[in-house]
C-alpha cells in the first residue's frame, strides 16, 4: 500500500471541496445539527481529498482491502438507513438477529453489484448510494402518508412523482449527519485505487466468488428469515423487521401464485351457474315482493311492520350504516368474564329485529384494514400471506364491494373515520372503493367534521363518531331524502394501549379475577361504547324511515397475557385451534328498526357479514354475494387461521376434506381471480361500478 499527501489540492479537487462543504452549510442552516459536525466534516473531507493512496496489485492486499469494504459496507448502508427513518429511541430497539439478517440482505446487494460491475469501488459506492436513496425515499414518503413505502408503490410511482410535488419536504439533523458521513465515506473508498494486476483475476476470480457467496447468503437467508411476518404500521416494518428485510418480505409477499387447480374454465363455469342463479334469484324475490302492501300506523310496532312492508316490497331502500368499532370484543367468549358492572348491557339487551352472535376475524390484537377489507369485499384473508395487509399492499385496482354493490343500487357512499387518513392509506383506498365522500380527523378527502371535542383517554370518541355519523343522515334526508345512503364508520375510541394514565379517564369497569389495570381500562372503554351505542340505536328506532345498522368490532385487543390466562387456562399460546379461534371471534349485530326475524349466530366471519346485511336489506345478491351465501351453508365460518365446518369443528384450510374442500377450493379461485388476474378478471362476479354510474371517486382512482 502506497500513500502521499498532496500539499495543495487540484482545481477539481478544490472545486468538489467547495460544492461538498457548501452543502454541509445549507444542511447546517436548515436542519441546526451541531455546529462541531461541520468543522470536523470541513477538516476530514480535505484531509481525504489530500491523500493519495494505491493498493498494490501484489500479494494479499487487494483482497484484504476488498473483504473490509464488503465486510464494512452493508453495516454502514444498514446504520444509516435505519438511524435516517427511526427516531432514536426506535433505533435500538431493534433485535440483534434482525440486524443479522438485514446485514444479510445488504451484502446480497452489495455482492451482486460487484458480480455485474468487477470493479470494486465502482460497485461499492452504487451499492450504497441505492440504500441511501431508498432510505431517504422512505423517510420523505412517510412525512407526507404517513407509512413506510411498500414493493407495490413501485407499481404507482408515476402518481407518486404527480402528487410529490404538493407536499413540502424537511430535512431533520440525523438525514443530514447521515450525508455527511456518506459523502466521506464514498470519498475515502474513491480514493483507494485497487489493483489486481491480471485482469482475468478481477473479471474471473472476482466475479466468482461474489456470486458464491451472494448465493449463500440468499440460501441462509431463504431458511431463516421468509418465516418473519411484514410489517406495515407506520415505522414498525423498520424498527421490527429493518428496512431492507421488512422490503424483501413485502416482495415476496406481493408474489402470489394462482391456486393449486385454478383455471379460467372453471371460473366460467361459476359464472354460468351464478348468472343464472342470479337472475332466477332475482325473480323469486321480485314475485315474493309484490304481493305486500303498506299501511300507516302510529305505534312502534306498527311503524316497524310498515317498514318492514316498504322494505320487503321493494318501495323504499333501507339507510344501510356500517360501524366497524376498533378492538371491540367479548371476552366472556374465552371465559368468566367477573367484573364490578355489566360491561355492554344495552348491547347484550338488544334481541328485537336483531341478529347477533360471534364472527371471525383475521387479526389479533392490531392490522384493522384486514377486518375492514374482509366485510366490504366478502374476500378472506385464509389466502394471502400471513402478516399482510391489503390496503398497504393488494389493492391497487378498483374492487368490487358493498360499496359498488350499493351505489350500483342508487345508493350515496360517506366513509367516516375520526383519525387520520393516512393511516393504512385509507386517503388513497377510499376512492377506489368507491365512496362519494370521506371524512377524517384532519379534514383530508370531502372535508372535516370531527371537532375533538369529546376525547377519551386520547381518541375521539365513539358518541362524538355516532353524533356526526346522525348529522350525515339529517344532513342526506334534508338535502336528497329520494336516495338511499350507506355509512361506513371506523371508530378509534379503543384503540391500544392500555396502560398509560389519563387526566380525563377514569375506569368505570374493574376486573374481579386479578389485577390487570389494561384490562379494566380497556374494559371501560367498551362500556363506554355500549353507552354510545344505546344513544345512537335510540335515535334511530324513532325515525320515520328504514334502517340497518350493522355493528362489529375488527379485532381482540392485546392485553396482559396474565388476564387472557385468568379467563381460558392457557393464555394466548398452547392452544388448541378452537381455543385459538375463540381469540378471533368478534361479537356483531345487525339491528333494524322495521320488523325482521330475530337470529342468534354461534359462529360466522367478517367475510359473509356484508352479504347478510345486503340480504336483510332485501337487496338483490350479486353473484359473488350470492356464491357467499350458498358456500356458508357448508363452511359458515373462515379466516386467517382456519375455518369451520357445517358440524362446528375447525380445520386449517389446507387439510380441508368432503364439500368444505370443494367450497374452499372454489373460493380461493374466486378471490385470486378477482384480486390478481387482471387479464381474466369476471365481469359477472367482480363488476365494480356501472358505466353509467361512475362517479368523481372512480375516476380519482383511476388516475
Amino acid at each position: 500500500m502506497k500513500g502521499e499527501f498532496i500539499k495543495k489540492l487540484n482545481r477539481k479537487q478544490l472545486n468538489a471541496f467547495i460544492i461538498l462543504v457548501a452543502v454541509a452549510a445549507a444542511m447546517l442552516i436548515t436542519t441546526h445539527y451541531p455546529w462541531y459536525y461541520f468543522i470536523l466534516f470541513a477538516g476530514l473531507l480535505y484531509l481525504i481529498l489530500s491523500v493519495k493512496l494505491e493498493i498494490s496489485s501484489k500479494g494479499a492486499w487487494p483482497w484484504i482491502w476488498t473483504v473490509v469494504l464488503y465486510v464494512l459496507g452493508p453495516v454502514f448502508s444498514i446504520f444509516c438507513i435505519q438511524y435516517t427513518i427511526l427516531e432514536p429511541e426506535d433505533f435500538v430497539r431493534t433485535k440483534q438477529h434482525i440486524w443479522h439478517l438485514n446485514y444479510l440482505c445488504a451484502a446480497v446487494i452489495y455482492l451482486l453489484v460487484l458480480a455485474i460491475a468487477a470493479s470494486v469501488r465502482w460497485a461499492w459506492i452504487i451499492s450504497h448510494g441505492i440504500f441511501l436513496l431508498a432510505g431517504f425515499v422512505d423517510y420523505f414518503v412517510y412525512q407526507f402518508r404517513g407509512n413506510e413505502v411498500q414493493f407495490s408503490d413501485i407499481q404507482t410511482i408515476g402518481t407518486g412523482l404527480k402528487v410529490a410535488k404538493e407536499y413540502k419536504f424537511s430535512l431533520h439533523d440525523r438525514g443530514a449527519l447521515v450525508l455527511m458521513m456518506s459523502i466521506l465515506a464514498v470519498m475515502m473508498v474513491w480514493k483507494f485505487r485497487i489493483g489486481f494486476g491480471r485482469k482475468w483475476v478481477r473479471h474471473v476470480v472476482l466475479r466468482a466468488a461474489a456470486v458464491v457467496l451472494m448465493l449463500y447468503c440468499s440460501n441462509y437467508l431463504q431458511h431463516h428469515a421468509f418465516g418473519l411476518a411484514t410489517q406495515t404500521w407506520e415505522t414498525k416494518g423498520t424498527r421490527v423487521n429493518g428496512f431492507i428485510l421488512n422490503f424483501v418480505l413485502n416482495y415476496q409477499d406481493s408474489k402470489i401464485d394462482p391456486p393449486v387447480n385454478y383455471s379460467t374454465d372453471a371460473i366460467r363455469q361459476l359464472e354460468d351457474e351464478y348468472s343464472t342463479s342470479a337472475e332466477t334469484e332475482t325473480k323469486k324475490e321480485t314475485e315474493s315482493r309484490s304481493g305486500s302492501d303498506t299501511s300507516s300506523a302510529g305505534s312502534a310496532r306498527d311503524r316497524q311492520k310498515r317498514l318492514a312492508q316498504e322494505v320487503n316490497s321493494g318501495k323504499v331502500q333501507p339507510t344501510i350504516i356500517t360501524i366497524m368499532d376498533e378492538s371491540f370484543a367479548d371476552f366472556r367468549k374465552i371465559g368468566d368474564l367477573n367484573t364490578n358492572i355489566e360491561v355492554t348491557p344495552f348491547i347484550d339487551s338488544l334481541q328485537e329485529n336483531t341478529t347477533r352472535g360471534f364472527a371471525l376475524s383475521s387479526v389479533f390484537g392490531a392490522k384493522t384494514p384486514n377486518s375492514e377489507w374482509e366485510y366490504m369485499t366478502g374476500n378472506s384473508m385464509a389466502f394471502l400471506p400471513s402478516g399482510s395487509v391489503v390496503y398497504e399492499q393488494y389493492l391497487d385496482q378498483q374492487p368490487s364491494s358493498i360499496v359498488s354493490t350499493l351505489k350500483n343500487e342508487g345508493y350515496k357512499a360517506i366513509a367516516m373515520h375520526p383519525y387520520y387518513s393516512t393511516g393504512w392509506r385509507r386517503n388513497t383506498v377510499y376512492p377506489r372503493l368507491g365512496f362519494d365522500e370521506m371524512y377524517f380527523y384532519d379534514g383530508e378527502g370531502t372535508g372535516s367534521i370531527f371537532d375533538g371535542t369529546k376525547i377519551l383517554r386520547e381518541y375521539i370518541t365513539d358518541e362524538e363518531m355516532f353524533e356526526k355519523l346522525i348529522d350525515k343522515y339529517k344532513e342526506n334526508m334534508e338535502n336528497d331524502p329520494d336516495t338511499p345512503l350507506f355509512i361506513m364508520g371506523i371508530t378509534m375510541q379503543n384503540h391500544g394501549g392500555y396502560k398509560d394514565t389519563y387526566d380525563n379517564f377514569t375506569n368505570t369497569v374493574h376486573y374481579q379475577g386479578g389485577y390487570y389495570p389494561d384490562a379494566d381500562q380497556y374494559l371501560s372503554c367498551i362500556h363506554a361504547t355500549d353507552s354510545a351505542v344505546e344513544t345512537l340505536i335510540n335515535y334511530f328506532s324513532s325515525v320515520d324511515k328504514p334502517v340497518e345498522i350493522i355493528f362489529f368490532g375488527d379485532h381482540y385487543p392485546s392485553l396482559d397475557n396474565g388476564f387472557f390466562r385468568s379467563l381460558n387456562g392457557k393464555g394466548t399460546s398452547g392452544l388448541t385451534l378452537a381455543g385459538l379461534e375463540d381469540l378471533f371471534s368478534v361479537p356483531f349485530f345487525i339491528w333494524h328498526n322495521y320488523d325482521t326475524e330475530e337470529k342468534t349466530i354461534d359462529r360466522t366471519s367478517l367475510n359473509y357479514l356484508s352479504t347478510m346485511a345486503l340480504e336483510d336489506a332485501n337487496i338483490d345478491l350479486p353473484p359473488y354475494n350470492q356464491f357467499l351465501a350458498d358456500m356458508m351453508e357448508a363452511v359458515p365460518a373462515i379466516n386467517s387461521r382456519g375455518y369451520m365446518d357445517a358440524n362446528g369443528s375447525f380445520a386449517h384450510t389446507d387439510s380441508a376434506t368432503g364439500e368444505a374442500a370443494g367450497w374452499i377450493e372454489k373460493y380461493n379461485d374466486l378471490e385470486y381471480n378477482g384480486m390478481f388476474d387482471e387479464d381474466n378478471k369476471s365481469s359477472v362476479f367482480f363488476p365494480y361500478l356501472d358505466t353509467e354510474g361512475e362517479t368523481e371517486a372512480e375516476t380519482a382512482a383511476g388516475q
